[in-house]
């Protein structure tokens, strides 16, 4: 044991780990394009992204710029009565990016936050017109995120069980399997007749931590419809989907319906600094203006609008304008969809599915398929010997690579999934 995993064990304590049980911790010492680099020398193609976060590929030098110009001229300034030039830039350039009438950003920290200030929005939307709407309609499954209101619309159980009793209570419809979608949209439409709901919220077409659960963009909009018609509020919560991962820029492109809201991170300054954003439109904006003060949105952060990030951001988006960017994305996620025919008749799997950049697939066992699976263990630890940095979700392999990512090294991703055995 070196002496970096000793003083780990002795004063880290890593998120979503057992930390009795779990085995010693990878020393990273180097990233660069898709490789990590451990103490021992040891390389590891990064295929989830580092959660999912570094869709341009480690130590892009666009990004080192951004973040080192704007350290010359302004670190940090208080958001609130301040503002500054890369926050206004990054501003201008979600509303103009996003589908839909997006016209007002507000800034957070990451995509719990993005999501907790989305309920925020919705919540006294209603309370500051006096309308007594204060319910949330979810779908089973969901992640939004670990902070209290963001684990309140999601999965319950597993790792929220010790906070339910905190919980406020949320209206959930099952997920959409292609065989319930009409039995859901009638229990949709049940709620919406209540007129009690205040928002819908969604992962639009990919459920990420629940095994990457694929559904459609024609069930999306039928759902989406019937809580628009009731004035209910429309949250979609694209901070896994954004960014490419889905094929398009956002999952929200394949709808015809559009949220009032969208929450973004990840993949938001290519994985480089943590920011949130919750973007609203114009009518939900407007709702908090008022000569009383109290009306208006009292949240923030110390690090609200932070230059640095705002300013690696719109580095990050000058990237993903760039035509090989475009080109890579197409490209991974043409890989995908060929692996996906691949794997037609191996009994070993099952589900297997593609969306975009997105891989996915359920290997067939005889334990519970959940994300506490006995062979999640055993599937990591066969990729990491083979050189693959992958989290499974359980019984679920996936793939989410850097769009940088070569053919070879995909090709690599294949073949050691290939050659598991369970």
């Amino acid at each position: 044991m070196s002496n970096l995993v000793q003083k780990d064990k002795q004063y880290v304590w890593h998120p979503f780990t057992q930390m009795l049980t779990a085995p010693s911790p990878l020393v990273i010492v180097k990233a660069k394009d898709t490789i990590l680099t451990d103490e021992h020398g040891n390389e590891y193609i990064d295929v989830n992204s580092s959660w999912w976060v570094n869709v341009h590929g480690h130590g892009r030098p666009e990004l080192k710029k951004a973040l080192e110009m704007q350290f010359e001229q302004v670190d940090h300034v208080i958001f609130a009565g301040a503002t500054h030039p890369k926050a206004i830039e990054l501003s201008e350039r979600i509303c103009k990016l996003l589908s839909g009438n997006f016209t007002k950003v507000f800034f957070s920290d990451d995509g719990s936050t993005a999501v907790e200030v989305a309920l925020k929005m919705v919540f006294q939307f209603w309370h500051n017109q006096n309308i007594p709407k204060k319910r949330i309609v979810a779908l089973e499954g969901a992640y939004h995120g670990d902070t209290f209101g963001a684990m309140s619309i999601g999965q319950r159980g597993y790792f929220n069980e010790p906070f339910e009793h905190f919980f406020f209570d949320v209206d959930f419809l099952p997920f959409p399997d292609g065989a319930n979608e009409s039995e859901i949209l009638v229990r949709a439409q049940k709620l919406a007749d209540s007129g009690e709901i205040a928002g819908l919220i969604v992962e639009p077409l990919v459920q990420g931590s629940a095994g990457m659960r694929m559904y459609s963009a024609e069930f999306l909009d039928k759902l989406v419809r019937i809580f628009k018609n009731a004035q209910a509020k429309i949250i979609f919560d694209e901070i896994m989907t954004g960014w490419g991962r889905t094929g398009e820029m956002f999952a929200m492109n394949y709808c015809a319906e559009l949220p009032d809201i969208t929450c973004l991170s990840k993949g938001l300054t290519g994985g480089v600094l943590p920011l949130g954003l919750t973007v609203a439109t114009d009518e939900l904006y407007n709702a908090f203006l008022s000569e009383d003060k109290l009306k208006a949105l009292l949240h923030g952060h110390s690090y609200t609008g932070n230059p640095l990030a705002c300013a690696v951001a719109c580095a990050s988006m000058d990237i993903f304008e760039q035509e090989e960017t475009k080109h890579n994305r197409k490209r991974v996620a043409d890989k995908m969809s060929e692996f996906v025919k691949r794997l037609e008749g191996d009994k070993r799997f099952s589900n297997v599915r593609s969306m975009g950049t997105i891989f996915a697939a359920d290997i067939q066992t005889q334990s519970e398929s959940s994300y506490f699976s006995s062979i999640r263990d055993e599937v990591y630890h066969h990729f990491l010997s083979n050189g693959v940095l992958c989290r499974p979700l359980g019984n679920v392999v996936f793939f989410n690579p850097p769009y940088c990512i070569t053919d070879d090294e995909l090709e690599k991703c294949f073949e050691v999934l290939v050659d598991f055995k369970n």
